[in-house]
């Protein structure tokens, strides 16, 4: 029997990138799978083209919390019905093998933080190995010192929500945040075969790494990031 995967996807002005990457998830999910859309009170024609699909399997709700990714996505993550949670960005295309993928390595791992190949607005491979060119590897300390837990390359089963929600308010990276702490409390795999395209256009809604932080802000990320994960394990 196969389990229920959530795509939880947050949507923010994608009128560009989304039909093409919900094409390239639907056509990969079961008839009783679903699509969390969580839609951060965009402007232009994201949610028409949401609702001209069509897909039953597409359940869309206007985010009513605070703006931006990290609490976008933590409402689409509340909404989410399945037992198995794949995050997906409104701009990738995922390959053909994604979702069977997933379901796979799920079945024996709590997070799999699969590879990716970067590519521009176009399709031109950036990078044909995101973990190669990012120095991806797992490990509580390393991730800390350097992340390598990407929202769009993730995928994890609902029993971590048990440690993992809610979010706390003022870190940056949801992502980040569910890494570290599966790291110390699940079991987590790093699959090294590209499993989508992610796209780099110059609209992307977050960044890969912290360009432009200067020493002092990325370590007090990381200090902040370290309370928050201690405290967190502390008081569960």
């Amino acid at each position: 029997m196969n389990e229920i995967v959530s795509v939880c996807m947050a949507t923010y002005n994608g009128e560009k990138y989304i039909l093409r990457q919900l094409q390239s998830i639907l056509s990969q999910l079961n008839p009783e799978d679903e699509v969390i859309i969580s839609d951060d009170n965009s402007t232009d024609t994201t949610l028409a083209i949401i609702v001209q699909i069509g897909d039953k399997r597409i359940k869309v709700y206007k985010n009513q919390g605070l703006r931006g990714p990290l609490h976008n996505f933590e409402q689409a993550i509340r909404h989410a019905s399945g037992n198995y949670i794949i995050l997906s960005d409104q701009d990738d295309v995922w390959m053909p093998d994604k979702a069977q993928t997933i379901r796979s390595l799920l079945k024996n791992h709590d997070l799999v933080l699969t590879n990716c190949e970067v590519v521009d607005q176009n399709g031109t491979i950036i990078h044909a190995s995101y973990f190669k060119h990012r120095g991806t590897k797992s490990g509580f300390w390393h991730n800390l010192y350097k992340n390598s837990y990407m929202g769009c390359c993730m995928a994890f089963r609902r029993e971590i929500l048990t440690y993992v929600m809610p979010f706390p308010t003022h870190i940056h990276m949801h992502d980040w945040w569910i890494g570290l702490l599966v790291e110390l409390k699940g079991s987590v795999c790093f699959y090294p075969q590209p499993l989508l395209q992610y796209f780099r256009h110059g609209e992307n809604a977050s960044t890969t790494g912290e360009p432009g932080y200067g020493l002092l802000k990325r370590l007090k990320h990381r200090v902040f990031m370290l309370w928050h994960v201690a405290a967190r394990i502390l008081s569960r």
